[in-house]
């Protein structure tokens, strides 16, 4: 019997590594390839390392329009999602009404959905309504699964929370907004912030739903895609991703941090 546990604990430990090696060595190589003296081809091993590329992508317009583009996006895409999610969450969890499940799943059902079918029905209705595309296309799209993870986050937390706080505070005169600054928002703050950093990570690098609605506007990851149909300069292509890697992994990285340390001091 022990042999057979070990054999399965061995077996499982050589799964895990080879699926962390499958997902991360194309990482990797993008990182890699981003300091290669080759600028047409994908040579292995690299003919030679370099830093140029790193000035090149600094000096282009193109690039730093797009990144500016995508930061407002996903700025403002956050702000609306901590506003409404939590606005949406309060509503749902505190609430009891008829049909509170649906909107419930309603609310979720956008991150549920494959990203062409949320960027058709978004495209199809702002083309009906005669919407003309711009940023505000992008942002309102992003919002719509951007609110998912601020209301996932929340809901977590208000389900670990004693609602008795709230009536002893307003047992003892609180008005609703009083409650609301003083006991609720604190509470729930690291999961606004959690869901607040994720939101902006998925606003960012989205690329499926944001071909459908930005019009002849270009993204970061819409340009990249643009530039990898059209090669002018690879390498430059994988500094840019290298930069995205950074501002979609740190955000996700804190956010789990401090939904962890949040649990570790619940228990």
């Amino acid at each position: 019997m022990p042999s057979k546990w070990n054999f399965g604990t061995i077996g499982l430990k050589i799964a895990t590594v080879l699926g962390f090696l499958f997902i991360h060595i194309p990482i990797f190589i993008i990182i890699m390839y981003a300091f290669s003296t080759d600028e047409k081809t994908f040579q292995f091993p690299l003919p030679g390392f370099t830093l140029k590329w790193f000035g090149v992508a600094w000096e282009r317009n193109d690039i730093w329009e797009a990144i500016i583009l995508s930061s407002q996006v996903a700025t403002v895409s956050t702000v609306m999602a901590i506003i409404l999610g939590t606005l949406a969450c309060l509503a749902v969890y505190r609430s009891k009404f008829f049909g509170r499940e649906v909107i419930s799943f309603l609310v979720i059902l956008p991150i549920a959905l494959p990203g062409i079918v949320t960027g058709i029905s978004l495209r199809s209705a702002m083309s009906l309504f005669g919407i003309p595309f711009s940023t505000w296309t992008i942002v309102i799209a992003h919002a719509t699964f951007c609110i998912v993870t601020v209301y996932n986050n929340v809901l977590a937390r208000l389900r670990r929370s004693s609602h008795s706080m709230v009536e002893a505070s307003m047992d003892l005169g609180a008005n609703p907004w009083q409650t609301f600054r003083f006991v609720i928002l604190p509470n729930i703050a690291t999961a606004l912030l959690a869901g607040g950093m994720l939101s902006f990570a998925l606003s960012f690098d989205e690329v499926i739903v944001t071909t459908f609605t930005a019009g002849q506007q270009s993204t970061v990851p819409i340009w990249m895609l643009t530039e990898f149909i059209r090669p002018r300069q690879r390498p430059v292509t994988n500094v840019v991703a290298v930069f995205v890697i950074l501002v979609t992994t740190l955000p996700i990285l804190v956010a789990y941090y401090l939904t962890k340390e949040d649990e570790g001091g619940k228990k």
